[in-house]
C-alpha cells in the first residue's frame, strides 16, 4: 500500500514528475494545454511552486496526452507506464513448436544463466535425453536434416549445462513407471533405447549433482502442469501449443512457491533419485 503523503510533498512530486514526463514526450507547456483542452495558464499553475493538485480529470487527462500512468504522476506509483502497458509486458503468449528446443526456449534459458531454473517437463527433461531418444519423440518435427537439427540441439544442451545455472526437476512417478515399462506415451519406444535412457538420467544425477537436483512427486497426491522458472523474473507455463509467460514479480512468486510445494511434497528427493532410476531397469 503506498504511504501517506502530505499535500505539499504530493503537489511537489506532481510537478517533478508532470515536467518529467512533457520532457520525455518533448511536450511544451502550450502543446500539452491543446491536448488536454485547457489554457497554458492552467498548465503553468501545475508546474508552479505551491500546493495546488489537479482534480482528477485533469490529472488523468495529462497522464493520457503523456502516455504515463496518472497514479504515478499522483505518487501513487513507482511506474510511470500506464497499466494496461505494464500487464502488456509482464504477460505474454508465444507459439510453442512442437520441436527442440526452439529460440524462444534457449532465449530464456540465457536470459537466466547464472540463475537457478526450476522445471516440470511435459515428458522427460530433454537436457537428460539421448540422442535416440530425441529421434524417436521429434521424428515428425526434425523435417529433412535430422542430423543438423539434433547437432543444434546437442550444442544447445552442452550451452545450457555449462550456463553456471542450478537446475532443479520435479517429475512425475508415473512418467518414469511409463517410461520403464514401456506404456502410456512410450508404447512402442524399443526396450534398448529406454534402458539407455534410464541408464542416462541416473548417471546425469550423479554427475551434477548439486546442481543438477531431480525430485519425483506422486501425481495421486500433488499434481502440476508444465512449467519453468527461469531465475527470478521469468515463469513460463506449457500449454502444448503455446507458452504463457510471467513477468510481474507476484506470478513469479506464485509459480515458484508452487515449485517449491511440489519438492516438499516429493515422494523421492534428489539424493535417491538416481537409485529410483536404477532400480526401474527391473522393470524392462
Amino acid at each position: 500500500m503506498p504511504e501517506m503523503m502530505d499535500k505539499r510533498d504530493r503537489a511537489s512530486l506532481f510537478r517533478l514528475r508532470l515536467a518529467e514526463a512533457m520532457g520525455r514526450a518533448g511536450l511544451s507547456q502550450a502543446a500539452l494545454a491543446r491536448a488536454v483542452g485547457v489554457d497554458r495558464s492552467t498548465v503553468s499553475a501545475l508546474l508552479a511552486q505551491g500546493k495546488r493538485l489537479p482534480n482528477a480529470q485533469l490529472a488523468a487527462d495529462c497522464a493520457l496526452a503523456l502516455g504515463v500512468s496518472c497514479d504515478w504522476l499522483l505518487g501513487l506509483s513507482a511506474r510511470p507506464e500506464p497499466t494496461a502497458n505494464l500487464l502488456a509486458a509482464s504477460l505474454t503468449m508465444t507459439e510453442a513448436p512442437r520441436a527442440l528446443i526452439d529460440e524462444t526456449i534457449f532465449a530464456w534459458h540465457r536470459e537466466a544463466a547464472g540463475y537457478k531454473i526450476r522445471h516440470v517437463p511435459a515428458t522427460l527433461p530433454d537436457m537428460l535425453k539421448t540422442r535416440a531418444m530425441v529421434e524417436w519423440e521429434y521424428a515428425p518435427q526434425l523435417g529433412r536434416s535430422p542430423d543438423q537439427a539434433l547437432r543444434a540441439f546437442e550444442e544447445r544442451l552442452a550451452w545450457m549445462r555449462g550456463a553456471r545455472s542450478d537446475y532443479e526437476i520435479a517429475l512425475p512417478l508415473h512418467e518414469l513407471d511409463n517410461l520403464a515399462s514401456g506404456t502410456g506415451y512410450y508404447r512402442g519406444l524399443p526396450a534398448e533405447v529406454r534402458l539407455d535412457q534410464i541408464d542416462r538420467m541416473a548417471d546425469l544425477c550423479d554427475q551434477l549433482y548439486p546442481t543438477l537436483r531431480l525430485c519425483l512427486f506422486d501425481a495421486r497426491r500433488v499434481f502440476s502442469a508444465p512449467v519453468t522458472v527461469f531465475g527470478p523474473n521469468l515463469a513460463v507455463v506449457y500449454l502444448g501449443r503455446h507458452y504463457i509467460a510471467f513477468r510481474d514479480a507476484p506470478r513469479v512468486e506464485a509459480v515458484s512457491g508452487h515449485f517449491d510445494w511440489l519438492v516438499r511434497e516429493a515422494e523421492i528427493g534428489a539424493r535417491d533419485a538416481a537409485r529410483h532410476l536404477r532400480a526401474l531397469k527391473f522393470q524392462l
